[in-house]
Parts: C-alpha cells; structure tokens; sequence
C-alpha cells in the first residue's frame, strides 16, 4: 500500500509546524551527513523522490543544477513546494509515488531522496528503477531511517517506572514486514527491512556502494530542537551510490 497520510489534513497541521518543515534543511538533524555526500550540482539534472517540501529541489537549482524534477505522493507537500519554487525554470514538481516513476534512460545524472524510501514496501523494485534512469557516471545518494529503529515497529522508547526514557527497543530485526509507527500522533504505515536487504537491493540493481554513514545530529541542534539529544542513538541511515 502506497503511504499517504500526508494529505491527511489533521497530519498536515502537525507535520507543517514540524521543525524541518519551518526552518528547513538546518532543522533536518540527517542533513550535514547527507550534504556532505553530494556532488558538485553545475549543470546536473537531478531527481529528488519523495521531495516534501522541495527543500533538496531548492538547494539543487542554488548551487547550479540545470534540471530538477521533484516527485512526491502528496498533493499537499507538492502545493508547499510550489509555492516555495524560486526558480521555475529549472524545478518542476509531479504528484507521483516513488513506486510508480517512470522516467526514460540515463535521463539524470543525480537521484536524491530523504527519509522517504522506508515507505515503499518494493525497495529493490525501486533500485532497477532509478539505475535505469541515471547516467553511466550517475549517482544515488539517499537517506532513511535505520533498521534497528524501524525493527521494533511501535517507533516508541521504553521508559522506567517514573515515564523517563531509557532506550529505543529492538526486536523482530529480521522480520521484514509492513509496521504501523506513531509519528505526530498518528499511525504511519512504514516497511522494516535489515540492512542487508538494503545492500543487497543496491548492489543487484547494479550499483556500487561508495560511501555509508550512521549520522547523528549535528551539535547546534541538540538543544535546539525537542528530543533531538535523545536521537545520537542514531535513526536514519545516509547512503551514497
């Protein structure tokens, strides 16, 4: 089932007053390790999947791309982007799911996604999908949240008797399935998969893995958002193809 509850309105609300989603990429405690993986954008053609808000498109055009292409399943983000779009000749943005892209051979030089490809159930699937429409030098760089903190499914802490947290559980590491999270104070269909799935799907599509990182925040963040020191645990995996 493809994820949507991000044209829910009640969702919405919650996820538009979300920090990354006032204050952008600086409130988004994966993005000093993504960025840090990323190419030199000069007269690149990009793919962002699953874009939200547009804030990768955004930085793409600013540093040079010639040609970026914005896709995610929410009509609601999409009118954000929009609206947010400074460079309409270069950023176009489609409704479309990650699962249903179909784009022409070798018809960009750099796909992106962030914290988005933990919500398709067919990750390999998506794999041959993306290795078919890159350049021979292509590449794709993503973020996602991390197996371990996806395997328990509830997304919750375990806390002591006095309701202070102790540790994000782990369990069912190896069972792949689809586990309802709460985010925002809803229920979020995502997909577990162990990293080996992850790698595995990577590789057979045909990818070269160069570069994997388990970030935590950066330190300016760590007093400044709410429950940002708690997640040096770690819980998004940043990966470069």
């Amino acid at each position: 089932m493809k994820e949507n509850i991000y044209d829910q309105d009640d969702f919405f609300i919650a996820y538009s007053q979300f920090p990354r989603s006032v204050d952008g990429l600086n409130a988004a405690g994966e993005w000093p390790a993504l960025q840090s993986l990323l190419p030199n954008f000069q007269g690149k053609s990009v793919l962002d999947l699953g874009c939200g808000y547009g804030w990768h498109c955004l930085y793409a055009a600013e540093h040079g791309a010639r040609k970026v292409i914005g896709t995610d399943i929410s009509q609601k983000m999409l009118k954000v982007a929009k609206e947010k779009n400074r460079f309409p000749d270069i950023i176009e943005y489609r409704q479309q799911a990650i699962e249903d892209i179909q784009f022409a051979n070798a018809s960009f030089d750099l796909v992106v996604s962030s914290l988005a490809l933990h919500y398709v159930a067919d990750f390999a699937q998506v794999c041959h999908k993306i290795y078919s429409c890159l350049t021979e030098k292509g590449q794709f760089i993503f973020s996602i949240e991390h197996p371990v903190f996806t395997a328990h499914g509830s997304q919750d802490w375990c806390y002591n008797s006095s309701g202070s947290k102790l540790h994000s559980p782990v369990d069912n590491y190896f069972n792949e399935s689809a586990c309802q999270a709460e985010f925002l104070g809803h229920k979020v269909t995502k997909y577990h998969k162990t990293l080996t799935t992850y790698l595995t799907s990577l590789l057979t599509a045909g990818f070269s893995i160069a570069r994997l990182i388990e970030p935590q925040p950066a330190d300016y963040l760590l007093d400044k958002i709410d429950g940002m020191r708690d997640a040096t645990t770690s819980d998004d995996v940043t990966g470069g193809c």
